[in-house]
């Protein structure tokens, strides 16, 4: 097997076309030059200088594997410096799973203060559930994702990104679109719009024991995947939502947030990844998420 310390030798011999000069260059003596020279001659089977008293020149064979020579010394260079980016965080692929929501939580300001920083970097975006995410986390296919609640398995990391308050979603000409804030006991003759138990059990479970401390069992019309299913339905009157409160954000008509009465739960955005392999574009870009939400919230970027 060639060796790059062989490649390196012949090509600045190659250059020199002078032993003398060649291992000055190297910071070598002229004896181990020649052996080396001699080994690799060995190893391609190949004469690759002709020399004399008077000069060195190459031979067709030995001008054939100069240009080879300093190709692959190039490659060895290349993936040298790339693999010391990439464990510098300053190349690399990240794949990265989010949930709708994410998009009016800071994600769109921090991937362009992300890539901005980090050119070199590609970023692959995917929406997904939480639960899809977890799996394809599990399954290597992602390297982050942002979630609402979840458990993390074993293996799986989990960092708290942010926390906001439910709000009560209505369609614009319910009764209750009138008041400045809804106790949830309000709405317990409503039908009401929730997440797939099977897509996020945390969130089914939390929102569903948010009514029952009220007093009420919701009647639950519709279960949906995503957020912006639940709140295409509340706009057209299919029921209401206790939905993140940075859903009042999205834009959608015909719709009113109002804030609940009473302490409630919160709703939290997790990021999630992998134990091992340590991958130092996750950090990085934790660290522009976190910037992000604490611009969106005027307030210090939190530590983690």
């Amino acid at each position: 097997m060639l060796e790059l310390r062989l490649l390196r030798y012949f090509v600045v011999l190659a250059e020199e076309l002078h032993f003398g000069r060649a291992a000055l260059r190297l910071s070598i003596s002229q004896p181990p030059l020649s052996v080396a020279i001699k080994q690799l001659e060995e190893l391609v089977g190949a004469q690759l200088f002709e020399r004399n008293s008077k000069e060195v020149r190459l031979t067709a064979a030995g001008a054939h594997l100069q240009q080879r020579a300093n190709q692959v010394l190039a490659l060895a260079s290349q993936a040298t410096q790339e693999t010391r980016d990439v464990a510098l965080g300053v190349r690399g692929h990240l794949r990265v799973g989010f949930v709708g929501s994410s998009l009016y939580r800071g994600l769109p300001q921090a991937l362009s203060a992300f890539q901005l920083a980090h050119p070199l970097v590609r970023v692959d975006m995917l929406e997904l559930n939480s639960a899809d995410q977890l799996q394809e986390l599990v399954q290597a296919r992602l390297d982050l994702g942002l979630v609402h609640s979840v458990t993390p398995p074993d293996g799986v990391r989990s960092a708290r990104l942010m926390n906001e308050p439910f709000l009560a979603c209505l369609p614009e000409h319910h009764p209750l679109a009138d008041q400045a804030d809804i106790d949830l006991a309000e709405l317990s003759a409503e039908r009401l719009i929730l997440f797939s138990s099977q897509v996020s059990p945390l969130y089914h479970q939390r929102i569903y024991q948010m009514c029952q401390t009220h007093g009420f069992a919701p009647e639950i019309r519709h279960e949906v995947r995503h957020w912006l299913s639940v709140l295409s339905l509340v706009s057209v009157g299919q029921g209401v939502a206790i939905v993140p409160a940075a859903l009042k954000h999205v834009g959608m008509p015909r719709l009113i947030f109002r804030p609940l009465r009473g302490e409630q739960p919160s709703s939290e955005l997790l990021a999630i990844w992998r134990s091992t392999p340590e991958n130092p574009l996750i950090r990085i870009l934790m660290d522009c998420l976190l910037t992000a939400i604490a611009a969106l919230n005027d307030e210090p970027a939190a530590p983690h």
